[in-house]
């Protein structure tokens, strides 16, 4: 699965792992993410990711 990252503090965001602090299973993909879900380092809409290569 394709992993993103925040372009404003580089976190990544692997769909592996979800992101268990916000409620997102692990397995989602990035598209699949709700749409008001951000980043939750520094907090940056999903529009700042970008698809890591």
């Amino acid at each position: 699965m394709e992993k993103f990252a925040c372009e404003p503090c580089g976190y990544v965001y692997d769909p592996a792992k979800g992101d268990p602090d916000s409620g997102i299973a692990p397995g989602t993909p990035f598209a699949a993410l709700p749409d008001d879900w951000c980043c939750p380092i520094c907090g940056a809409s999903k529009d700042m990711f970008k698809k890591v290569d």
